[in-house]
């Protein structure tokens, strides 16, 4: 096959650049090979990322699509690339993402044979993603490639376009014919303004202004809508709580910034959302339905570009179909001023009665670390031009609850799907698209053993190139898997069963000195902010191995907290001396947040 031959390989090439790719992620596979040497003629336009692995690909791809607002784009081989690409898809799916698959197939000829890695990726694909299809023709590549990156921007969802190897090979005719049976498509798409009609806008106003006590649970709706919210918030003297994807788009310096709803939320969101008796959901769809005001105690308002989403987790009165920003600049002048600031005294006192909790909560002595220390030393060090990866586990907890994001630093992680190991691929991502800035990803030793020490290959094999070198892994080194442990204490009042939670030693940041990246291992309180300082002045990428005691509860915010403090007694009660040091720590964070009652 001659080298200026264009085969359908080199049409997806094409057709990749003409919608604004700039990088793939992946891992080569005989299936794909085509595609794979018709990126190698275009010279890296766009590049090719080579993870460890394909699931960690998929990852990268979605904190991509997360961190840029864009579409992420992963590509496999058949078979078991091909399955391993499923996590990623449903992590794309379920926190409404755009993202697209390529994924290669064996020969048209030996589908339906059980032939080697023969796998009906229709099927496989159909639940994860919006839009699937296998290319069957030349003339047929262009238009299911448009249609998966307009479904996938279109929807916030997943797509995949499967490539058998000898469709790949085919060449490509001189111009598709505008004839029945062939359809000619452009790669074209833009987003639309979604704004509701006047009627509805007045109708939720009128809710809105009838509250007394008004609160906002802001989701990732809100990314373009930062100033709107909180120009509303003030016009109401609302309170202003997040989901977990929301919690970067909010300003956590304001007064009335109560920070993340749910289980592993704070204390002054419990409070906002059990006392409100008005609520304006803005762009989050958050499953903790049991942490939203019970029902019938607050009149509602929802604001969302999807309309599936409307009343969706709560019983709404208003639903508002439209763009968070369009939505809240025409509502704004139909809002009243707030006379009584009687509950805006009541948030900022519960946001400061927070503060200090979680003050005292990361003073709790314990052995070595408090893992809660850690994170919150962090915050004051964290570069205002930062960009931060999350991944899965007690982890979340301590971000959610102690690291304050300045304004425009992205945090993003596995929400909704919660799949362990997507710290080390969201921050390459991060880092990928924008080299020029510091990156931190914070990480349980869990999440590090399942992906993340191969990921960090990565970061060893390409931070020479980076604008900004630094790139900082924190590992919360403890040993045992903690949020699935306490889990155990508190759903089950169960104690911990070591042949499932405990984890193997590892030397974090030797391994990283090994790989020729700065190593810090911390296990002093008074060595905690320098380990930090170090790290970030590095320069190279730096892992910060922070020797934590996995001992440290993670309790939700109370009321619901209270109520489960039975129940992780019970469990600790059977954990031998472990269990009694972690049940005194359980008993001093009850007594700081209200009480054992």
């Amino acid at each position: 096959m001659g080298e200026d031959q264009q085969l359908v390989a080199d049409l997806v090439v094409e057709r990749l650049r003409t919608w604004g790719v700039e990088r793939v992620f992946g891992h080569s596979g005989d299936g794909i090979n085509t595609v794979l040497g018709a990126m190698r003629r275009a010279g890296g336009n766009p590049a090719f990322v080579q993870a460890r692995h394909e699931e960690t690909a998929a990852l990268m791809a979605v904190g991509h699509a997360k961190y840029t607002g864009g579409v992420g784009v992963v590509m496999s081989t058949q078979g078991p690339g091909a399955v391993h690409l499923i996590n990623g898809l449903y992590d794309a799916k379920l926190d409404g993402v755009p993202l697209v698959a390529i994924v290669g197939q064996q020969e048209r000829t030996v589908l339906g044979s059980a032939y080697q890695q023969g796998i009906d990726l229709q099927t496989l694909f159909s639940d994860a993603t919006r839009y699937v299809q296998t290319v069957t023709a030349p003339e047929q590549a262009q238009m299911v490639l448009d249609r998966a990156f307009r479904t996938a921007l279109a929807s916030r969802a997943p797509c995949a376009v499967v490539l058998p190897h000898d469709v790949q090979r085919l060449p490509l005719p001189e111009g598709l014919p505008q004839e029945h049976g062939v359809i000619v498509s452009a790669p074209e798409w833009r987003r639309p303004r979604v704004r509701p009609h006047d009627d509805d806008l007045r109708a939720a106003a009128e809710v809105l202004n009838a509250g007394s006590k008004v609160a906002l649970l802001v989701g990732q709706g809100a990314r373009y809508a930062t100033e709107q919210v909180r120009a509303v918030a003030d016009r109401l003297g609302a309170g202003i709580t997040t989901s977990l994807l929301g919690k970067p788009w909010v300003d956590e310096r304001s007064p009335v910034a109560a920070g993340a709803m749910g289980h592993l939320g704070t204390s002054a969101s419990a409070f906002v959302l059990e006392n409100c008796d008005t609520l304006l959901i803005v762009g989050s769809n958050d499953p903790w339905t049991e942490y939203y005001p019970p029902p019938g105690q607050a009149r509602t308002v929802q604001i969302d570009v999807d309309t599936r989403n409307l009343g969706n987790r709560y019983p709404v009165d208003v639903g508002l179909p439209g763009d968070a920003a369009e939505t809240l600049d025409a509502l704004l002048p139909l809002l009243d001023e707030r006379a009584d600031d009687a509950w805006h005294t009541q948030v900022v006192d519960a946001v400061c009665r927070w503060r200090d909790l979680a003050a005292e909560r990361a003073a709790l002595p314990a052995r070595p670390l408090n893992p809660e220390l850690v994170v919150r030393e962090l915050s004051p060090r964290l570069p205002v031009d930062a960009q931060v990866g999350v991944d899965v586990g007690s982890v979340t907890y301590w971000y959610a609850r102690h690291l304050l994001l300045p304004p425009g630093v992205q945090a993003h992680l596995s929400s909704t799907l919660a799949s362990m190991g997507s710290a080390l691929p969201y921050g390459i991502a991060a880092k990928l698209a924008a080299p020029d800035r510091p990156v931190v990803a914070l990480a349980g030793d869990g999440a590090m053993q399942m992906n993340g020490l191969a990921e960090l290959i990565t970061v060893a094999a390409r931070w020479a190139d980076w604008a900004d070198p630094r790139f900082v892994v924190c590992v919360l080194h403890n040993r045992d898997l903690a949020e699935v442990t306490w889990e155990q204490r508190e759903m089950e009042g169960d104690p911990r069963f070591d042949d499932s939670q405990r984890l193997p030693e590892f030397p974090y940041a030797r391994y990283a000195e090994l790989l020729g990246l700065h190593g810090i291992r911390v296990d002093d309180p008074a060595d905690v902010g320098a380990a930090w300082d170090t790290a970030l002045k590095a320069d190279r990428p730096a892992l910060v191995e922070a020797v934590v005691d996995a001992e440290v509860p993670l309790l939700p915010p109370f009321p619901a907290g209270r109520q489960k403090l039975d129940t992780m007694r019970q469990g600790l009660a059977q954990d031998g001396p472990d269990g009694e040091r972690a049940l005194h720590l359980l008993e001093e964070q009850a007594r700081q947040e209200g009480g054992p009652a």
